[in-house]
């Protein structure tokens, strides 16, 4: 009859076992436990010399193993890996001395079945960790595909966020984007200046050569500005024919007459448009803000207002800063008829 404790028995119950003989020389080695020193046969050493005892630390020899044989091991390989693992010892009846230990690898085992390449069939048909292993595969795959999902819901938040703060004809910032902006910039207390840029003569266009043509002009127009402005600058549509540009951190007004002077000066050339030449300008209203000046959103933007208003009334194609005498005697805000008679 075969004894239980044949290797052969052993070999397909308890794949991670270890037989030692009297002296602590390893006589037998399972198949699993023989793969975590694939390019060492450990049968004949002495098993303190490939496997280092943690826990209980009072084992430094083969007489202080044998006693502990009602205690859980803790061991680790002597091996460029240093794998942790459990043991279990039960000495064999009727021999002098000889014992079985039987390891399992606890926590450690992700990192083992990657480290040597195990498989299923290195471990007994009744072990957990096979268990353990496909719900460790299938939570990865779990959190992997919700990774993905959270990437994609991500990308397209940031496209609709990305939309809501657009202009969908021109490409620019919109007034919702322009407001955050210019709301950031007065909590942080910097420097900032803001320009309100109305188009000249863009109602003639749209009515002689039509939408098609006006929408043409805004776009013409979008780019000119951005390619006139700064990367830290923000150009926004803000109207059918109205522009603001945020500029944080502007040095002096000169800056900023340069900056006009530029965009005034591309505007006033002729935009072709189906053989037909659409002949525009631009009126600047501008205020500027120093650093620590405390003041609201909708003053500054009524005073770029006025400034614009005040360029309209020069002549068109002009750059106004605003100053407290160009506001209206006895009004807060802008005249109720100044937008109708900006074209």
């Amino acid at each position: 009859m075969t004894s239980l404790t044949e290797p052969a028995v052993l070999d397909v119950l308890c794949p991670m076992h270890l037989t030692l003989n009297a002296s602590g020389h390893i006589t037998h080695a399972g198949p699993t436990v023989a793969k975590l020193f694939r390019f060492r046969n450990i049968v004949g050493e002495r098993f303190l010399e490939v496997f280092a005892v943690k826990r209980p630390k009072s084992v430094t020899s083969i007489a202080d193993l044998r006693r502990a044989s009602q205690v859980k091991l803790h061991l680790e390989t002597r091996n460029s890996h240093r794998t942790e693992l459990k043991g279990e010892m039960v000495p064999i009846p009727d021999t002098d001395g000889a014992i079985i230990i039987n390891l399992s690898f606890g926590i450690s085992i992700i990192e083992s079945v990657r480290d040597y390449r195990l498989t299923n069939c290195d471990f007994a048909a009744t072990d957990l960790a096979i268990e353990m292993l496909y719900l460790v595969e299938a939570k990865s795959a779990a959190m992997e595909a919700s990774r993905k999902l959270n990437q994609r819901l991500q990308g397209a938040k940031v496209a609709a966020e990305e939309q809501a703060f657009t202009d969908t004809l021109t490409g620019l910032k919109n007034r919702r984007a322009m407001d955050h902006v210019l709301g950031r910039l007065i909590r942080s207390g910097t420097s900032f200046a803001v320009m309100h840029i109305d188009l000249d003569f863009f109602k003639a266009v749209n009515d002689t050569l039509g939408h098609a043509a006006g929408d043409h002009v805004l776009q013409v127009v979008a780019e000119a500005m951005v390619e006139e402005t700064r990367n830290t600058d923000t150009v926004a549509r803000v109207g059918g024919d109205e522009f603001t540009v945020v500029l944080p951190e502007v040095e002096s007004d000169e800056i900023l007459r340069r900056v006009g002077a530029r965009i005034i000066e591309r505007l006033e050339v002729p935009i072709p448009f189906n053989g037909e030449e659409c002949r525009i300008s631009a009126s600047i209203g501008t205020v500027r803000v120093r650093e620590g000046h405390s003041v609201t959103m909708q003053t500054v933007l009524e005073e770029a207002d006025i400034a614009l208003y005040a360029s309209k009334r020069a002549g068109r194609a002009c750059h106004t800063f605003f100053s407290p005498e160009l506001r209206p005697s006895g009004q807060a805000d802008l005249p109720m008829d100044a937008r109708a008679n900006r074209d």
